[in-house]
């Protein structure tokens, strides 16, 4: 009897199906204190007890792509050991803080397919919800991979394809229980820019840049428990090289979106995601930002924020896609999200 996993192929989806993945996760600070280390993180509602406090908060919770990252882990030895790329995000909701001693685990939801054209490969759709150890879903998203057939020869499936959401609405949006801006302390946050003071169409450019270290990545990999082969096996690809995982690259923008987002603090929704390009080691990410949208929130002194988040390898600014409407060679991702900020 083999007792080792291959992951799952292609053929091995089917509509509706439902996984329930393995290795739950307690967090702790140490989790915060990695992240912090990896990346130049410094949004002052994950980083400070007292901080967060002065919010309504009872206490800093952890990043919320700490979060992100977790839950993700946990899924890819279900749904994308076996991936060619990791092709896209969209209605991804944030619904309650994690905090260091919770404990997380996933479960996903098969809800699309569709055959390539080649027939070596296709798309698969799932539906992924991270739960606390109440039960209580903390965070859901849908993303789509690519992912390889094991038997070319197999029948296809019926094309199902997922009617997704161009955005999470902002009534949507999961705004913490407590939350409160009223008495936001801006000289602490590191900027005085607050909701008001950006206008839809406003460009961002975040100045600063990070080279991406092959230790680095290869610690993040691993911290998350990805074991998607082409992070970190450099056999499994012809150029010999590890593909950057895509959440590194997110994190890396996001914390270099600091530099004039300061008081962006929490991540609300995840409206849609592409990895437009590969990353390697020794590429230098630098990012900026387009303001989408604003809209008012219920709670107290708190505005929302729909953002634009753009990663490059190089390049001028405000460049994303050519004549030909793909992506410039230098885009590494195209992240559309929710914000909640002071007003």
């Amino acid at each position: 009897m083999v007792k080792t996993d291959q992951g799952r192929f292609f053929e091995d989806y089917a509509l509706g199906q439902v996984m329930a993945h393995a290795v739950p996760r307690t967090l702790s600070g140490g989790e915060r204190a990695l992240y912090h280390a990896l990346y130049p993180s410094r949004h002052a509602i994950h980083a400070s007890d007292e901080f967060a406090r002065a919010c309504g908060l009872r206490t800093a919770p952890l990043d919320d792509l700490i979060a992100f990252h977790t839950v993700f882990g946990k899924t890819v030895p279900d749904i994308s050991l076996n991936a060619v790329a990791n092709l896209g995000y969209a209605e991804g909701r944030f619904l309650a803080p994690v905090h260091a001693g919770d404990t997380l685990r996933a479960e996903s939801t098969v809800i699309g397919l569709k055959q390539n054209s080649n027939g070596r490969s296709g798309v698969v759709w799932v539906r992924t919800r991270g739960l606390n150890q109440r039960g209580e879903a903390v965070l859901e998203y849908v993303r789509w991979v690519m992912v390889r057939k094991r038997d070319q020869d197999s029948p296809a499936p019926e094309t199902v394809v997922p009617d997704l959401a161009r955005a999470v609405p902002a009534g949507d949006l999961a705004i913490p229980d407590g939350l409160d801006f009223s008495r936001y302390d801006f000289t602490l946050a590191g900027e005085p820019h607050r909701w008001g003071d950006y206008a839809v169409g406003e460009m961002i450019d975040h100045v600063d840049g990070v080279t991406v270290e092959e230790a680095e990545h290869m610690l993040a990999t691993r911290l998350w428990q990805n074991t998607a082969k082409v992070h970190f096996d450099a056999t499994n690809r012809q150029d010999g090289k590890r593909l950057i995982y895509g959440g590194h690259i997110i994190s890396l923008a996001r914390a270099l979106s600091f530099s004039g987002l300061a008081n962006a603090q929490i991540i609300s929704g995840l409206n849609g995601g592409a990895h437009a390009n590969p990353c390697f080691a020794g590429d230098t990410v630098r990012a900026w930002s387009e303001v989408l949208d604003k809209a008012e929130t219920d709670a107290p002194g708190v505005g929302a924020i729909r953002m634009r988040l753009v990663a490059t390898k190089g390049g001028e600014p405000f460049r994303l896609k050519g004549e030909d409407g793909k992506y410039l060679p230098e885009v590494l991702l195209d992240l559309d999200f929710w914000a909640l900020m002071p007003v």
